[in-house]
């Protein structure tokens, strides 16, 4: 606490030195002094509020959610209305209690009922009947909050007449895009729902787990006690209190737009593509638009698109100005909770991967019965427009093929030899077939010498604030010019011997083109869910070292590995291309499709596995949201892939950029 000094302190200081006194105590007596003034100031705050706080009570309701195992133990709520109304954290009840019980600060104990959930902050607001008004605690004002000051953070789970409390500061504002405060001070599920407050006992926000990677249930969590913690901002639950008092769920508002570039923080503000009958479509938003305003805030980074959205509601209406070819246009948006699964389209070829500098894309392979097969399009073709327009190179070819659907028509324009043809495919959607045994190469021979190369072979990685090790494989024809793809390997056990694994993948890697990575754990012998974070900082050290081709990033995993596979796709989707798992499967849904990141599963799993419903249903729901999902069978017992199914695997990651 020392380490720290806000104005609240310094207050302190200035009324003791300014004040009539005798002759100054040494210093330590002064300090002890100020501690003391601190900590009768802390108890008084909390004293305040401490009428308001109840302790929530949960009866029965799932025992595990994901990897979380629920206990019975009691959470945090917050009386915001005398007539009983009480708001919580959304988290205290994704185990779906079957009944619910508040005990307010004089010991009373009530039923509770689930009245409304804001699903976009991750709350919920409860309803006891009172025979008297409750006490309201005191909100502050957002505009008065400021980064520094004292912070509080209150809850009533253990027993005792006084709730529990920590104190920390306010360590930021406008956080998780705009909705939240963020506090250095212990939050945990012991206080989730109860309050932040300030040194004078006004509540500044209420506790809840939030991330900005992920919109997850259960996203946030993993960071408790980890000095950063959340607070939904008073001023805000009061303003949705009407809302949800009618039992009306609010739910996240959605656009239907991606934005250009990998980092938000510094990226332009330029649409790169729209979702087809999304609002943004809708109001004639289109892929290169540069955002200026939204409801008269200048937007100046792609994060300012982010922030602007992810604090609002579905039904909200933004007033968007946007620039088109040097026109400033003006359009009204109005946000919906959820867009219609996307599917992307499917012409049927894959490409060549030899970089040169004529524009184009050469076509590889032609799949039979596909629409470029139906519409005469050969191997060796090339594929000069579309639309109308050149066709840059296969990337551009991807992204803009991406704005059409399944079932449309597009205008090809090819160039076979000295001839030049013109096509007009009816686009199909991605097929979930394995790939045929025999593929054409993707590429010709590097050019030796052409530039510059890292090292090649097995390459040992640090990254100096993690205590985890990774090893990577780089083949000996690594060629910037034409860059391979990344598979990353988690296996079952997240321990492992590197040659093994080496032995097992190098020759796939050499034949189509793979950098290996193998990550491992560090403290125990199976991965946790932390380890998603882990696993994406060594994807990021390894494109940093090498160019990579963006479609080809697959996460493989077997069991535990399997479900961190499916962890990271959903926190690294602007990356991540194809998830490969064996007798896994996700724990929590993965992110929508959208136009702009591509993502293919191949499940495999044996039939009498006591994973199979599960990871049955799971390949279900995928289908359901439009993901292409290749099912193989393993026989009777769960197994691992043995070679040639290893080769079959290796050879459909070898087709993730089929156009």
């Amino acid at each position: 606490m020392n380490a720290r000094i806000p104005t609240f302190r310094f207050c302190l200081l200035t009324i003791l030195i300014l004040a009539p006194c005798p002759p100054l105590p040494c210093p330590a007596a002064e300090e002890a002094d100020v501690e003391l003034l601190e900590q009768q100031a802390f108890r008084a705050a909390v004293d305040r509020v401490a009428p308001s706080v109840v302790r929530i009570e949960t009866v029965g309701g799932l025992e595990r959610v994901g990897e979380l195992l629920f206990g019975s133990g009691p959470t945090t709520g917050l009386i915001v209305d005398p007539e009983g109304y009480i708001i919580s954290s959304a988290f205290n009840f994704i185990h779906k209690p079957t009944s619910i019980l508040a005990r307010l600060a004089d010991g009373t104990l009530k039923p509770a009922a689930l009245v409304a959930t804001d699903h976009n902050r991750r709350l919920v607001l409860l309803k006891i009947d009172v025979d008297q008004p409750l006490p309201v605690p005191e909100v502050a004002a957002a505009a008065e909050m400021r980064v520094g000051q004292w912070a509080i953070a209150v809850g009533r789970t253990f027993e005792g007449a006084r709730p529990n409390m920590s104190v920390g500061i306010v360590s930021a504002l406008e956080r998780i895009w705009g909705k939240a405060i963020q506090t250095d001070a212990a939050v945990s599920p012991n206080n989730y729902g109860g309050p932040l407050i300030d040194v004078r006992g006004r509540v500044l926000g209420v506790l809840v787990p939030l991330s900005p990677q992920s919109a997850e249930t259960m996203a946030g969590y993993e960071w408790y006690d980890s000095g950063i913690g959340f607070a939904v901002d008073a001023e805000h639950v009061m303003k949705i209190l009407p809302l949800l008092k009618q039992g009306e769920d609010l739910h996240s508002g959605v656009i239907g737009i991606a934005l250009r570039g990998q980092n938000l923080a510094v990226g332009e503000p330029v649409i790169a593509a729209c979702h087809p009958n999304s609002p943004a479509a809708k109001a004639g938003l289109k892929a290169g638009d540069r955002v200026l305003q939204i409801d008269g805030r200048k937007i100046v980074r792609a994060a300012d698109i982010k922030a602007e959205l992810g604090r609002r509601y579905a039904g909200s209406k933004l007033a968007m100005i946007v620039l088109r070819d040097e026109k400033r246009i003006e359009m009204e948006v109005e946000l919906v909770a959820k867009l219609e699964p996307y599917q992307h389209p499917f012409l049927g070829v894959l490409p060549m991967r030899t970089a040169g500098d004529a524009p184009g894309v050469t076509v590889r392979h032609v799949y039979s019965d596909a629409p470029a097969a139906d519409a005469g399009i050969e191997p060796g073709d090339v594929l000069v427009l579309l639309g109308g327009k050149p066709i840059e190179g296969r990337d551009d070819l991807l992204r803009r093929i991406a704005a059409f659907q399944p079932s449309e028509e597009v205008e090809l324009e090819i160039r076979r030899g000295d001839e030049i043809r013109k096509v007009k495919p009816m686009l199909a959607g991605l097929p979930e077939d394995l790939p045929p045994e025999e593929l054409p190469p993707a590429r010709g021979a590097a050019a030796p010498g052409a530039e510059q190369r890292p090292q090649v072979g097995s390459v040992q990685l640090k990254i100096p604030e993690l205590k985890n090790e990774a090893w990577a494989y780089v083949p000996a024809g690594y060629d910037p010019a034409s860059p391979p793809g990344l598979v990353v390997v988690l296996q079952a056990s997240g321990r492992f011997e590197w040659e093994d694994v080496l032995t097992r993948w190098k020759p796939h890697c050499d034949l189509y083109d793979l950098i290996l990575l193998a990550p491992r754990t560090v403290d125990s012998a199976s991965w946790q869910p932390g380890d998603a974070d882990t696993v994406g900082k060594f994807i990021e050290q390894v494109r940093a070292d090498y160019k990579l081709d963006p479609t080809r990033i697959v996460l493989c995993g077997r069991e535990a590995g399997a479900t961190l596979a499916y962890l990271v796709a959903g926190r690294k989707r602007d990356l991540v291309r194809a998830v490969a798992a064996v007798e896994g499967l996700p724990r929590s849904p993965l992110p929508d499709v959208d136009p702009l990141h591509r993502l293919a599963v191949y499940s495999a799993a044996a039939r009498k596995s006591r994973r199979t419903a599960l990871i049955e249903k799971a390949v279900g729901r995928m289908r359901e949201a439009k993901i292409p999902v290749t099912v193989k069978d393993l026989g009777e017992v769960a197994r691992d892939l043995n070679i040639d199914e290893l080769a079959e695997l290796i050879r459909w990651i070898d087709t993730l950029d089929r156009i």
